[in-house]
């Protein structure tokens, strides 16, 4: 028998599935960011290895590309996480920005690196597009509210001017025009 072969990607077939990525992006610090042991494995290399390079090019990354967790904010991730995937680390993990992952391409030089990178900026791309939507709907929503509100008061003044007219309709038993005691005779 002949073993099966795996597919190797086409040119238009993704080396990582943009979902993967996504759920790999959190907000820190009001920032979408990945985490240094998350881009080590979509690069598929170790954290150590990742991170070695990073700091051997660390001008490349101010304070607003990448920065490092507090404990609070590693133990918070953990538990956003539910299971720790970092493992027993002796350091704090790095985060990067968008413009860290970016500038991760000119750090990490291997044809994975490239696509993996390609893939990244579009789940970013993708993740900006879906929040401005959801922006988009919110303001939309507020929009509607307001006018139903409008529309609710009016709604309520009419009920009120039924409820007038209801309460002043004339007594039974008579019908017509009221006729002044002049006209009686």
């Amino acid at each position: 028998m002949q073993a099966k072969k795996r597919p190797v990607p086409g040119p238009r077939a993704p080396i990582v599935r943009r979902a993967s990525i996504e759920r790999r992006i959190y907000f820190v610090r009001k920032q979408k960011v990945m985490i240094d042991n998350d881009l080590a494995d979509l690069y598929r290399v170790t954290t150590g290895t990742f991170n070695q390079a990073v700091r051997r090019n660390m001008a490349r990354f101010p304070a607003d590309f990448m920065f490092q967790l507090t404990a609070d904010e590693a133990e918070n991730l953990r538990s956003q996480i539910v299971i720790s995937s970092w493992g027993g680390r002796r350091y704090l993990p790095f985060v990067f920005t968008e413009q860290g992952v970016a500038m991760l391409s000119s750090v990490l030089k291997s044809d994975r690196a490239i696509h993996v990178n390609i893939a990244i900026m579009r789940a970013f791309v993708n993740l900006r597009e879906v929040l401005a939507t959801h922006k988009e709907l919110a303001l939309r929503l507020e929009e509607l509210e307001k006018k139903f509100r409008k529309h609710d008061s009016r709604i309520r003044e009419v009920f009120q001017a039924l409820r007038a007219l209801l309460d002043a309709a004339p007594a039974k038993g008579s019908f017509g025009y009221p006729v002044q005691a002049s006209q009686q005779k």
